[in-house]
């Protein structure tokens, strides 16, 4: 599990690398390699000892023995001879959404900021507006940005959580005196961060499996250890608490552990209405104490004459009222997935090649992959030419005629310029299988602007999605303001998807407007944004968002198949 120490620091390398003014390409060779070691599907750990490093896409020489040192060291001298070099406070402000490391270097240089304390302090007192290289808003920015920063502390991306418990799992999963392992808690909801992880066992010798968990190789120290739970943090400084409970509870505990509380709540006055008691020990008869359920699930919201609820849906958001008259949605999962919309490759600002990307679909049994790169104007991402693009149409049908199993169309990731217009002429728009709208620029503008911006968009008979609407980077930039019930309109409307991001740190949109978008009647669409190894992976977390949205295989075009994906396109150009 060391893949996301090292991607941090390769990360933290760029930004001072960039604070000091290094040569750009170095920077973001530096920033290239964290988004590859981060996304990697394996432990680096397991790619170093077989000789691997520098087959991986951006990891040469030079960098492959700064990771192999710190996976010998637990340290690359290289970083800390750079962090001797810069306040421990300038990179404190880097976590500030909105804070890049030139803005961060001016602060320090004319401020002498020495805590976010200190920041927020000056901010308030008007100090930063008017320093060399800041623009309007800049103060305000930083204290919602800070703001934003405090409500955020202490929580981790939905992919680091699923990660370490699937680690943890898997490390206990063999052991004979294991009957059921679960994740419970926010995590088993797939909420978008989660504070710490919950597994759930069942089990009747629970001190074989106490000592197993707290001697897992990942564990940094034990937090606490009782019969039957025990805490850990990981060397990742992650909390894991693992509760042993015996077979006739599992049910029981797994749904009162995995919550949501307000769904548990509702599910209690229901039980007392009917003279029952549910806890996480099982369902009892008040007037006996008789136990009446608890090993499974299932069981139990049979008792409330409910069917099963899944676990995205225990939010108390009309799950338990739909069970109750039996029309809950039949959830969209992994199985009905056909493809990927949104895929960048080395033409832009991705890594992968064309070839990569068709083997990885194929061993998803995709039916389609979407090539995405990005769009001239974006010249930041290494944006493509109309030549350029239209030369990539010739790469890809040369490929698709020799490449059985899979089909790669062509698209293109088009920048909404500032009037709303799209940044290819619709002569080349034309040419393309499929047209992703998506907003780069002018963030700051008011709520009117920028929904006027996505509307026209969308208008444009070639656009067939809008990709990560809102914005945000979660932990890092706020979502802008957007009239979303005039956005979903327009989308219904003009038979435009509206992308559910799946990126972790993206899932944009929410869950909450996913919902809303359905009840509008928009057909959405779940994509994973890859530019690099491993990212392709990340549908899972786009299908999690999709699901505690309530949407169905029906919902999400996804589940077209290629012929199906064409006849989508074609409807909306006539």
């Amino acid at each position: 599990m060391h893949n996301k120490q090292i991607a941090d620091i390769l990360r933290n390398i760029a930004d001072i690398l960039e604070i000091q003014g290094d040569n750009p390409f170095r920077i973001r060779a530096y920033r290239k390699a964290a988004d590859i070691v981060g996304n990697l599907t394996e432990d680096i750990s397991v790619i170093a000892a077989k000789n691997g490093l520098t087959e991986l896409p951006g990891i040469g020489e030079d960098l492959a023995s700064k990771i192999k040192e710190f996976l010998e060291t637990g340290k690359i001298s290289f970083y800390e001879k750079l962090l001797r070099k810069i306040s421990p406070v300038v990179l404190e402000m880097l976590n500030i959404p909105g804070v890049g490391p030139k803005t961060a270097k001016v602060l320090y240089d004319n401020l002498n900021i020495k805590s976010l304390k200190d920041l927020e302090a000056k901010a308030k007192a008007n100090l930063i507006s008017g320093l060399p290289g800041i623009k309007d808003k800049t103060e305000e920015n930083i204290l919602k940005g800070l703001e934003f920063l405090k409500k955020d502390r202490g929580r981790m991306l939905v992919d680091t959580a699923f990660t370490t418990a699937e680690y943890m799992i898997s490390g206990l999963r063999g052991l004979a005196e294991v009957i059921k392992i679960s994740p419970a808690g926010s995590l088993r909801r797939m909420k978008e961060t989660i504070r710490d992880i919950d597994i759930l066992v069942t089990s009747k010798k629970p001190q074989r499996i106490m000592e197993a968990f707290t001697g897992l190789p990942n564990v940094a120290n034990v937090v606490a250890r009782g019969p039957t739970k025990s805490s850990v943090m990981t060397k990742d400084n992650v909390q894991v608490d693992l509760r042993v409970v015996p077979p006739e509870s599992y049910g029981a505990a797994l749904m009162y552990f995995t919550g949501s509380k307000e769904h548990n709540v509702e599910l209690r006055k229901i039980a007392v209405r009917r003279g029952l008691k549910i806890n996480e020990y099982g369902v009892f008869n008040v007037k006996n104490n008789k136990r009446i359920a608890g090993s499974a699930e299932p069981e139990i919201y049979a008792i409330f004459k409910m069917g099963y609820i899944e676990p995205e849906l225990r939010e108390n958001t009309g799950e338990i009222q739909s069970a109750l008259k039996g029309n809950l949605p039949k959830l969209v999962t992994m199985d009905d997935i056909k493809g990927d919309f949104h895929i960048h490759t080395e033409a832009s600002d991705g890594v992968l090649t064309i070839a990569e990307i068709a083997k990885t679909a194929r061993q998803k049994k995709y039916n389609y992959v979407v090539i995405t790169d990005h769009s001239a104007s974006l010249k930041i991402a290494g944006g493509l030419s109309e030549k350029e693009l239209l030369r990539q149409r010739k790469k890809l049908d040369a490929f698709n005629k020799k490449t059985k199993g899979i089909k790669l169309l062509l698209g293109s990731e088009v920048d909404i310029l500032d009037n709303g217009s799209m940044d290819y002429r619709d002569d080349v728009l034309k040419e393309l299988d499929f047209v992703i709208a998506a907003i780069h620029t002018g963030f700051q503008q008011s709520k009117e602007k920028l929904t006027t911006r996505i509307v026209k968009a969308m208008h444009n008979r070639y656009v067939n999605m809008v990709a990560h609407p809102s914005g945000r980077l979660i932990g890092e930039r706020a979502a802008y303001e957007l009239d979303y019930d005039k956005i979903f309109a327009a989308a219904k409307d003009t038979g435009t998807a509206i992308e559910i991001n799946s990126c972790p740190q993206r899932l944009d949109i929410t869950d909450v407007n996913c919902k809303r978008a359905k009840e509008m009647g928009v057909k959405m669409a779940i994509a994973t944004d890859s530019h690099a190894p491993g990212q392709m992976d990340n549908m899972i977390y786009g299908v999690s968002v999709a699901r505690r949205g309530w949407l169905e295989k029906r919902d999400v075009i996804n589940s077209l198949s290629s012929k199906e994906l064409s006849s989508f396109v074609k409807k909306k150009r006539r």
